[in-house]
């Protein structure tokens, strides 16, 4: 699908409300011949029939109550079309979220994440124009002049044929000067996505450049790249103004020339001045819907450009997973078998080779192996981001492509090496996803995660406020209330990517005793790194190079001589 079909289909989204607009507008045309037929009938009348003021005062309130009726249907008008482009706007962008949510997390890592924002807000945004103006601008640009000339032909049919022959040089001029706008305009939509994307990283690297003295560098950089966003957006004034005064320029010649032709045949007595004025009054409101298309052509150039990107966004393929999948009954008793797994990232071959993994319901499986040797990559098919390209994963028997994913994942509860909190109150991120939960559930999950005595301490106590990635607290506390939140959330099955990685021994402990409570009844697969998690794992599975080269409990693993053994010889505190 090109961008000009991808907005074109967006307008399904205005439910009708676009319809209405038109329409809309298209009475005020009508009313506006009217109002040009009452004004000429008045000139006429007090000029050349000698009427007094008393005469034409019914056509002077006629012709002030077409005037109120204008305006209230030109009112009308802009707020039933802004509520059509708000209808698509919401659509849309809650259209681009579900497509993203839908992607995963390991579809947009290559992706920034400035520009996704920028797409998300501020290229919707840019949208609004299009069909809140562009849109009912290109039906009345036909519908209003067409109408015109209906009444114009009758009565003189020499300015008809002016205003017939000289209205398609405006958008001809017009197409003409934009096709050189729409290059432009994308060119500046990339521009100020790279900026804002080059504003994101720097803001959130900002303790990094401190450290290494690289701040002026970047601060150098973003002028840079702002002065080159100024000038791509003079560029496209240049043109716009450009474009602007070409189609004015056409319109005032044309509306010239019938006027001149009109003062010579009224001069010479070829034509009534009635007739004559009334097709003047006209002339400059045939031209007016065509000069508003030349001004609202822009919106369409900028609309091109901002939808780049979200077409970009929707043309990625989603994962084959379906949400109206099998379901899945909730139950504490859940087995996972990998049947010849084989994964691979895009050409950089497989990552995953033949993975065969039998993980019985309420043991606990500790994967372990050197960087790059795949244990990610399991977390990450359990977790439903991924699919395998060969091979089978099975949930209790039923493969999980067949599955309902969001089922599915109502039964894992995730805690990563690095857990993302967002900006709320700790409650809010320890019941994060969970639809309803009491005060009583909420402190219980803080106790199990022993991060309640340090919650209780705060003023605000679990309302208390946290900034973006946990602002405020330890790495420690971080990780703990990832714990609270996978023992409010009670699920069956447990993924850890070595929840313990990079902390001290007393926040090292507590989670480990978190970890210990949180395993008892419960299928569990952790990605270990230290010596104390593998330790009391049932089954430990030692990887390389995404295949399974031993497989046991830690006192079997280190009587054979294998790759398990020099990791445990060489570290003496992680694997």
């Amino acid at each position: 699908m090109n961008i000009s079909d991808f907005l074109k289909s967006q307008k399904s989204f205005t439910q009708n409300y676009l319809s209405i607009a038109i329409g809309l507008g298209l009475a005020s045309g009508y009313l506006l011949i009217l109002q040009a037929w009452l004004l000429a009938n008045i000139i006429n009348g007090v000029i050349f029939e000698n009427s007094s003021l008393s005469d034409v005062q019914s056509w002077i309130f006629a012709m002030l109550g077409v005037f109120l009726l204008r305006a209230l249907l030109t009112w009308s008008s802009e707020i039933v079309a802004f509520k059509a482009a708000a209808q698509v706007k919401l659509t849309l962008r809650n259209n681009l979220h579900q497509h993203l949510l839908s992607l995963g997390p390991i579809a947009i890592d290559g992706e920034r994440s400035g520009e996704i924002i920028n797409t998300l807000v501020d290229g919707v945004e840019a949208l609004e124009s299009y069909y809140a103006r562009y849109l009912p601008t290109m039906s009345l640009v036909v519908l209003i002049p067409l109408s015109i000339l209906v009444f114009v032909f009758p009565i003189d049919w020499i300015s008809g044929v002016v205003l017939l022959v000289t209205a398609p040089l405006i958008p001809f001029f017009m197409i003409l000067i934009g096709k050189g706008t729409a290059h432009l305009n994308k060119k500046q939509w990339r521009k100020m996505a790279r900026m804002s994307a080059h504003f994101l990283d720097m803001i959130q690297g900002l303790s990094t450049l401190k450290i290494f003295n690289a701040s002026q560098r970047e601060a150098d950089a973003i002028k840079r790249i702002s002065a080159d966003y100024r000038k791509s957006t003079m560029s496209v004034l240049r043109v716009a103004f450009l474009s602007s005064l070409v189609l004015e320029f056409l319109a005032s010649v044309s509306i010239a020339i019938v006027a001149v032709l009109v003062g010579f045949r009224l001069l010479y007595g070829e034509i009534d001045f009635f007739y004559g004025f009334f097709a003047l009054l006209l002339a400059p409101e045939f031209y007016l819907p065509l000069r508003n298309m030349g001004t609202h052509y822009h919106a369409r150039l900028e609309a091109i450009g901002a939808a780049e990107k979200m077409l970009d966004i929707l043309d990625k393929p989603l994962l084959e997973q379906v949400s109206n999948g099998q379901s899945l009954p909730m139950t504490k008793d859940v087995a996972i078998e990998f049947d010849n797994v084989s994964f691979c990232y895009g050409d950089r071959g497989d990552v995953l080779s033949g993975f065969s993994l039998s993980i019985s319901a309420g043991s606990r499986v500790a994967l372990v192996g050197t960087s790059g040797a795949g244990k990610s990559t399991v977390i990450r098919l359990l977790a439903g981001f991924i699919q395998p390209t060969q091979g089978k994963l099975l949930i209790n028997g039923i493969s999980l492509e067949s599955l309902n994913i969001k089922d599915w994942r109502q039964q894992i509860a995730w805690v990563p090496q690095e857990p993302h909190l967002f900006q709320g109150t700790i409650r809010e991120n320890i019941v994060l996803g969970m639809a309803t939960h009491s005060d009583e559930q909420l402190y219980l999950a803080a106790k199990q995660a022993h991060i309640d005595h340090f919650i209780e301490a705060l003023p605000e106590r679990y309302d208390t406020e946290i900034g973006e990635k946990g602002q405020g607290l330890s790495g420690g506390q971080i990780q703990r209330i990832a714990l609270a939140r996978a023992f409010i959330k009670d699920a069956p099955v447990i993924l850890l990517d070595e929840a313990t990685a990079n902390l001290d021994v007393e926040s090292e402990q507590a989670i480990q005793q978190a970890i210990e409570q949180l395993a008892q009844g419960r299928t569990v697969v952790m990605i270990a790194h230290r010596l104390a998690t593998v330790k009391n794992a049932d089954q430990i599975i030692v990887m390389d190079h995404g295949k399974i080269i031993q497989s046991g409990t830690h006192q079997q693993l280190l009587a054979e001589s294998g790759l398990y053994a020099e990791l445990v010889n060489t570290f003496t505190d992680g694997i």
